[in-house]
C-alpha cells in the first residue's frame, strides 16, 4: 500500500483495500484525551478502594477509650466509607498516568504504521533519512499535510514544527488564558506515535512537544545513542 492519496475510481477488488472517513482521526483524538483521564481516576480510586487497611490505622481504631473511640467513629464514619470512592489523583500524578496512558498507545499506532506503510521500502541507513520520512510521509498520512520546518543541530536533535497542527486546529482560544495549557494533553498521543514510528525503524528517540499558539505545535526529538 503507498503514501500517496488514492485516486477514483478506487480498486473495490483489491482484498487490502480498506477505506477509512479522514474524521475519525478527529473524532477519535476528541474523545482520546478525556476519556483517558476519566479511566486513570477510575483505576486508581478501584486500587484505592480494594487496598486493605494498614496496621497503624487499626491499632489506633482499637486504642484508648471506648466512648472516644464510639464518637470518634460516628463523627467520621461516613468520611471514611466514602473516601476511597471520592479519592483522586493529585494533580501531578494524574498527569503523569494520562501521559504513560496517552504515549503507549501512540506508541503501537506508529509502530503497527511503520511496519505497514514501509514494508515495501528500503530501511533507512541515516537518521535524518528517516526523521525525513516522518515529516512527510508519515505525516501525510496521519495529519494531511507534512511538518513545515525541520531543524537539527546535526547532534541527534530534530525540531519539527507544524504551524496547523490538526488536533490543534478546531480547538477554541479560552477566553481565561488556558487554551494552551488545556491542548497539551493533546500533544502526547502523536509524540508517541511518533516514537513509536521511529523504534520501528530502529531508532531510540525521546519525543516532547509543546504549543505556544494555537494550532501550531513544536515537537522536539533526542535520538539515544546506540550501546556500543
Amino acid at each position: 500500500m503507498s503514501f500517496d492519496q488514492p485516486l477514483p475510481p478506487f480498486n473495490a477488488s483489491d482484498p487490502n483495500a480498506s477505506f477509512l472517513s479522514t474524521s475519525c482521526l478527529d473524532f477519535l483524538m476528541i474523545e482520546l484525551v478525556p476519556m483517558t483521564y476519566r479511566v486513570a481516576n477510575e483505576l486508581d480510586a478501584a486500587a484505592s478502594a480494594s487496598s486493605p487497611v494498614t496496621g497503624e490505622e487499626g491499632g489506633r481504631s482499637s486504642s484508648g477509650n471506648a466512648g472516644v473511640d464510639t464518637a470518634s467513629n460516628t463523627a467520621t464514619g461516613t468520611e471514611t466509607g466514602t473516601g476511597a470512592g471520592s479519592h483522586r489523583l493529585d494533580e501531578d500524578e494524574e498527569r503523569d498516568a494520562v501521559f504513560f496512558r496517552l504515549d503507549a498507545l501512540g506508541y503501537r499506532v506508529g509502530l503497527g504504521l511503520v511496519e505497514r506503510f514501509s514494508r515495501d521500502r528500503p530501511r533507512f541507513n541515516d537518521t535524518l533519512d528517516a526523521i525525513k520520512f516522518v515529516c512527510k510521509d508519515l505525516w501525510m498520512l496521519v495529519f494531511k499535510k507534512q511538518v513545515d520546518n525541520l531543524k537539527t543541530n546535526h547532534r541527534g536533535v530534530y525540531v519539527l514544527t507544524d504551524n496547523a497542527f490538526r488536533p490543534l486546529s478546531r480547538m477554541s482560544a479560552d477566553p481565561g488564558g488556558q487554551a494552551v495549557a488545556r491542548a497539551q494533553p493533546f500533544l502526547w498521543f502523536p509524540c508517541g506515535i511518533v516514537r513509536g514510528a521511529l523504534a520501528a525503524m530502529g531508532i531510540a528517540a525521546t519525543v516532547q512537544a509543546e504549543s505556544s499558539e494555537l494550532p501550531g505545535a513544536v515537537f522536539q526529538i533526542k535520538t539515544v545513542p546506540a550501546k556500543q
